[in-house]
């Protein structure tokens, strides 16, 4: 198993200048919410160009990655958000990308990938899903970069730490959706060293909870109950065991909430805000929406706003899709 150290504010602090040689900070806004009382912040990373928050990440990798190691391009595995961020950085910096993908892949994302200027491969749905753990596929070739699970990714998702506690350093609580665990554990490790008493909690879908899971059996569970939905940023059916190891030190606690919940977060935010997020973007305003996040100065990553527009309609019609 990989065994991470601690990730350390220097790492993060120099991830924030390099980023921001290419990107601006993303707005942190108070959410326009029913209850004047509540001190609802949004921390809208679905601005970002590729509308998500996976390109920070993306250019921390590349950035630190021996020149030497990209000659022959970079490879990895997703079929969203951050096949697009790698694609996008690669491009910027000049390195050949691939991105693995299910064979069952949208079309709007396979075309957004491509459009980035990566190339696709579409393999099995399972042999998909194996590539998280086992980091090969035959026949790629040049530095495999994780979505979630490598350390430069983490340290480069942990800037959103430091800039919401910039903007809000008074900050009670910060919830995050989880999906992998690279957004989580970067975030926490941030605002563990500068505010360690801020609450820490992530937020699931009740149609794919492994981190809840994880939690309730104390280590990696077996088996997670998974249901696919609209919510595919987040629906991964386990925790690899590096990013338990991780989280578990950095994360107060987890909410689960309903895919009824999430369409309501997703018509908030359009309606009171103007924001366009997606399933996995919308969850962690729907947690603290839901109450079990506590009180206090809350902020809510809202991670990313690729949705595909039929299901956008649906959502803003009342309808689960």
């Amino acid at each position: 198993m990989i065994k991470y150290e601690p990730i350390r504010i220097e790492e993060i602090r120099a991830a924030q200048t390099r980023v921001s040689e290419e990107l601006q900070p993303t707005p942190l806004v108070r959410f326009n919410g029913d209850d004047p009382s509540q001190e609802i912040y949004l921390k809208l990373e679905n601005l970002q160009p590729i509308r998500a928050f996976k390109i920070r990440a993306a250019i921390n990798a590349l950035k630190t990655t021996d020149r030497e190691k990209l000659r022959n391009g970079v490879w990895t595995v997703s079929a969203g958000n951050w096949a697009q961020g790698l694609a996008w950085a690669a491009r910027k910096l000049s390195v050949k990308c691939t991105c693995v993908v299910p064979e069952n892949v949208p079309k709007i994302k396979e075309d957004s990938i491509r459009r980035l200027g990566a190339d696709v491969v579409k393999v099995p749905f399972d042999v998909y899903l194996s590539v998280y753990s086992t980091r090969r596929l035959e026949g790629m070739e040049g530095t495999f970069i994780h979505a979630f699970s490598d350390r430069a990714v983490m340290v480069g998702n942990g800037t959103i730490g430091l800039e919401i506690l910039e903007r809000l350093p008074d900050v009670d609580a910060v919830v995050i959706p989880w999906g992998g665990g690279g957004l989580a554990c970067g975030v926490a490790s941030a605002i563990r060293a500068l505010k360690p008493d801020t609450r820490i909690l992530v937020a699931e879908a009740d149609t794919a909870a492994p981190l809840t899971a994880a939690f309730k059996a104390g280590g990696v569970p077996n088996d997670v109950p998974f249901t696919t939905s609209f919510v595919d940023g987040a629906g991964a059916p386990f925790v690899l065991p590096e990013m338990w190891d991780l989280a578990k030190g950095l994360v107060d606690g987890s909410i689960v909430v309903s895919l009824r919940e999430v369409v309501d977060a997703i018509r908030l935010l359009a309606e009171r805000h103007c924001v366009i997020a997606e399933g996995a973007g919308a969850l962690s305003l729907a947690a603290v929406l839901s109450g079990k996040a506590g009180g206090g100065k809350i902020v809510c990553i809202v991670s990313g706003g690729n949705i595909d527009p039929s299901k956008l309609v649906k959502i803003l019609q009342g309808q689960v899709p």
